[in-house]
């Protein structure tokens, strides 16, 4: 296809479902899309709007043939494009950064003592999923609520069958101890469906029961008892004032609202949920598509997976192909979704308060984007830079006594974090404990590889002192990155004097110069320096935690130790090297029920690796 004249090839696309794949010329996918019927879908993309102007920009610039697949039926190729986005991450498509499923509240009313869990998928149970919950925070504070008014356990199956006297949230009444009898399974099940009626909307009753008990406590004479049912009652209307918006209806809908500035978009969706909002989540995009298609494509990705589907949905901006978007969703729902642009009464209030979120996220992205832009110029009259550095690589390295080390290096553009620049390395030229070497080999691996990609950044951070300066320094020769600027950022630390001691505060330590440049507190550029070695630290810490989980010892090797042994052995002896010169029987004698055949099996493998060792 030549974008240039297009119609020329267009005819020979089928007028049927399907996806379509726009393809450059080295033949990589730019974006991928679904429709009804591909031959109209496709030339609407090349319709001039009266000045001979292709409908989306990057088309006429880097398209060179489009590719289709057919499919039977329109949700076949809805599911294919979330495959095929999935697969090739075309550079023009939008990705959800988070494709989790959101929190549920599950409550199983069969169970003896029935208690709130947390989950992210609904099963094919008897149990009750209320939610879906926008965040960890929102269901932390809504079980916290139940509890403080509704005293149901919140402990495990094992606790609960095990303890032998009420724990302390039964001393400050957030429950009501079935662990040891103080409550029997028909009052039990009364505190159950008082929690069922407060999560479906339904709280007259329970506010009414609370007055009661208030009343009669009073009356005699149990003042205690009297405020406590008051606090209950005081947080239950709270909560109840403060759900913030609601729709006419007790009804379950969703609402979701565009806001756009050039190529920037964001969009806001709200939740509400027996009428009442719970919480929402806002998402961020970089995109030349027209608000048709990012509804599409939103959508799409929004739904996908194990996600619960209201009946109703309202949006700011008509999508493209509504009703085959809207009959995919019913089919998963089972049941119909109408998906419609709100245009009055409480939905269109709700979908306004919707995009004013999305315009109020786009201010702050673009406040933070100036105080950025701001801190990179004062960085660049600090290190006497020819020009802002634009592209900040952070390095830093993450090691438990020279043990799993490993290293991150994170990317800043325009003083925003870039996540398709962030990389994880294992360090593999030594082992032990030698920051300067890990640091050599990390930054020297990394430049090798910007130097043959032409990716290379404008200043390189390395957390940590003049030593690890030194060795990012010699890393760079190496490479031969020679046009890159690099320092190093030291945090701060105590510094002894004579008569007291004193913070020494952050300090910049620049090639050639033996004394650091100290950082000014609560400046634009100390915070800029700070976020970046923090998200480099953040990085590296969470990678090192994920290799330690995968650390294994010699005690794997033994056939019949499993991770409770492993933990039992470790935790009795202290170390490996204790262990080395324990006997079968001292193993028995130390560790109550350890079979004696396995304890000799033990003792063997380790006389084995103290003759091995050096």
């Amino acid at each position: 296809m030549s974008p240039a004249n297009p119609s020329e090839t267009l005819d020979d696309i089928p007028a049927l479902p399907g996806c379509y794949i726009f393809r450059d010329e080295q033949d990589a996918p730019l974006y991928v899309g679904k429709a009804r019927e591909l031959r109209s879908r496709v030339r609407s993309y090349f319709r001039a709007a009266g000045d001979g102007r292709v409908l989306i920009p990057f088309l006429a610039r880097k398209a060179a043939r489009i590719e289709t697949i057919i499919t039977k039926t329109e949700s076949e190729a809805i599911l294919l494009e979330d495959t095929l986005i999935k697969r090739f991450k075309p550079p023009y498509n939008l990705r959800l950064k988070d494709d989790k499923a959101f929190y549920l509240l599950r409550l199983d009313p069969q169970a003896e003592f029935p208690r709130f869990e947390w989950v992210r998928r609904r099963h094919a149970d008897r149990a009750l999923y209320f939610g879906p919950y926008a965040s960890a925070g929102a269901l932390r504070r809504t079980i916290r609520f139940l509890h403080s008014i509704i005293p149901m356990r919140d402990c495990s199956d094992n606790i609960l069958n095990n303890r032998s006297r009420p724990c302390l949230k039964y001393s400050i009444g957030r429950c009501s101890a079935p662990c040891v009898g103080l409550i029997t399974k028909n009052d039990y099940q009364q505190l159950v469906a008082r929690a069922r009626d407060l999560l479906e909307g339904r709280t007259t009753e329970v506010e009414k029961l609370l007055e009661e008990r208030m009343a009669a406590a009073a009356a005699r004479l149990e003042f205690e008892k009297a405020a406590r049912c008051r606090d209950q009652l005081d947080a239950l209307r709270t909560t109840t004032e403060a759900q913030g918006v609601r729709l006419g209806r007790s009804i379950d809908r969703d609402i979701i609202g565009l806001c756009r500035e050039g190529e920037r978009v964001a969009i806001q969706w709200l939740p509400f949920r027996g009428g009442k909002l719970e919480g929402g989540k806002s998402h961020l995009f970089q995109t030349d598509l027209p608000e048709s298609e990012v509804f599409n494509s939103f959508l799409t990705q929004l739904y996908r997976g194990d996600v619960f589907i209201p009946r109703e949905i309202y949006l700011s901006h008509e999508p493209h192909d509504r009703e085959t978007i809207a009959a995919w969703l019913g089919e998963r729902r089972g049941g119909t979704v109408n998906l419609t642009v709100a245009k009055s009464g409480d939905a269109k209030r709700a979908v306004e308060m919707a995009v004013e979120n999305a315009q109020i996220l786009l201010a702050a992205r673009e406040g933070t984007a100036a105080s950025a832009q701001d801190a990179l110029v004062k960085i660049q009259d600090m290190l006497n830079l020819d020009d802002a550095p634009a592209i900040i690589d952070c390095f830093d390295i993450s090691t438990l006594q020279g043990r799993s080390t490993v290293a991150s290096r994170v990317r800043f553009v325009d003083g925003l974090p870039a996540k398709d620049g962030y990389r994880r390395f294992k360090i593999t030229s030594f082992s032990g404990q030698n920051d300067f070497a890990a640091m050599r080999e990390v930054v020297a691996r990394a430049l090798r590889h910007d130097v043959e990609d032409q990716t290379l950044p404008d200043l390189i951070v390395i957390d940590g002192g003049l030593g690890q300066l030194n060795a990012a320094l010699e890393a760079r020769e190496e490479s031969g990155a020679f046009e890159v600027s690099m320092v190093s950022l030291a945090k701060d630390r105590i510094v002894a004097t004579d008569e007291s001691s004193a913070h020494s505060g952050e300090r910049v330590f620049v090639p050639g110069r033996a004394e650091p440049i100290p950082l000014q507190p609560r400046t634009a550029e100390c915070h800029l320096f700070a976020r970046i070695r923090d998200e480099a630290h953040r990085f590296a810490i969470t990678y090192h935690r994920k290799q330690r989980g995968a650390i294994t010892s010699d005690l794997d090797r033994i056939e019949g130790v499993g991770q409770k042994r492993r933990r039992d052995l470790l935790r009795t002896f202290g170390s490996m090297a204790a262990l080395r010169g324990a006997s079968a029987g001292d193993i028995i004698t130390k560790i109550p029920g350890f079979p004696r055949e396995l304890a000799e099996r033990v003792a063997a493998a380790m006389i084995k690796i103290t003759e091995k060792a050096p």
